[in-house]
């Protein structure tokens, strides 16, 4: 399928239901509306393609930048390419669940997301440490560096409250990530938890309903799922 091709199928599944739902969460024109389930079909009949991928990106509509995502060769991508896309990520949807998860199948994930973290910017260090969550469900917990994501621990205990919306959202998630994914910090991340307590993020001037991590990580404890790590980083 050609570029003109997809976006011609891609108008035609999308609805005012779900583009006013995208559109209250950040996303801007151009948007179609097409749900996740909707583009499945797309996705199984383009397969994985890379040069396909940057050109859906680079549309800046966000039904063809998460179908760019989706079909995203991220092993073909250079840390160059992964910072041009997350500077046309102009909401958390794209940041978090787009880039960073495309990145998190990378050899370069740690790298880019070190950078990133430590860039400034809201959408730019969402994604560096949502990029970690992802990291941290589905790696082995060998490939990681204790002392590091310890010392991370650290800074999100005594940074959070004082960061921007998205990162601190990230950040909690961070917590919660370690604490459960990660079993030789499992006990460390419980006490940063605790310490960190309730984390206020607004979306506009809307309070955003975050998790409590000492809640979430005791809930997950009580299910069992303690040391949870999926097959895939992308469905």
């Amino acid at each position: 399928m050609e570029l003109n091709e997809i976006m011609d199928v891609l108008k035609s599944l999308g609805n005012e239901r779900t583009k006013k739902i995208y559109m209250s969460n950040g996303a801007k024109e151009p948007v179609f509306g097409v749900t996740i389930s909707a583009m499945k079909p797309i996705f199984k009949k383009i397969k994985y393609n890379q040069p396909l991928a940057e050109q859906l990106y680079a549309t800046g509509n966000y039904d063809a930048m998460y179908l760019g995502g989706m079909i995203a060769e991220p092993k073909k991508m250079t840390e160059e390419d992964f910072n041009r896309w997350i500077e046309g990520a102009y909401f958390y949807m794209i940041s978090d669940y787009i880039v960073a998860v495309t990145l998190a199948e990378t050899d370069i994930a740690f790298n880019v997301a070190d950078h990133w973290i430590d860039s400034g910017k809201e959408l730019t260090m969402s994604a560096g440490w949502s990029c970690y969550d992802w990291l941290l469900g589905t790696r082995k917990d060998s490939e990681f560096d204790k002392d590091k994501l310890l010392a991370m621990l650290y800074r999100v205990r005594d940074t959070i409250h004082n960061q921007p919306n998205r990162t601190k959202y990230a950040m909690n998630n961070f917590i919660m990530a370690v604490g459960i994914s990660y079993l030789p910090l499992h006990e460390e991340a419980k006490k940063i938890a605790h310490e960190v307590g309730k984390v206020e993020v607004f979306m506009g001037k809307n309070l955003c309903q975050t998790n409590i991590a000492a809640e979430y990580i005791q809930n997950a404890v009580e299910k069992g799922k303690l040391g949870f790590k999926r097959k895939h980083v992308r469905c």
